[in-house]
């Protein structure tokens, strides 16, 4: 098995269906915690939500994984009216592993018995 190969089963090793939803959702852009549910039910036309209590909990774990970053915004809470914004983005690492899921997901429905 090749670097890459190995690097790539590493990164797909244990990606609920939940994670891998949030990298795609990640992938390109940098979006605060209440965007990223709103993008999901938008994209899926309210078929699909996703409630803050697997929200954060997924964020955190998937930073923990090092697949994604985060940091505060800088706008000033009386400026907002509300809490501060925590943004999140997708790290190598984490686009690593949203390819390899991918990857095999197209690998699968390519395959034919012979």
């Amino acid at each position: 098995m090749s670097k890459q190969s190995q690097e790539k089963k590493r990164h797909s090793d244990g990606l609920s269906p939940t994670e891998e939803i949030l990298l795609t959702a990640l992938f390109g852009q940098e979006l605060y915690g209440v965007q990223i549910p709103q993008a999901i039910s938008e994209v899926s036309n309210g078929a699909r939500k996703m409630g803050v209590g697997t929200l954060y909990p997924t964020l955190h774990k998937l930073e923990k994984k090092g697949f994604i970053s985060s940091r505060w915004g800088d706008e000033i809470r009386e400026e907002r009216g509300g809490a501060r914004r925590r943004y999140y983005k997708l790290t190598g690492e984490g686009q690593a592993a949203l390819e390899a899921v991918q990857s095999f997901r197209t690998r699968l429905l390519e395959w034919h018995p012979i």
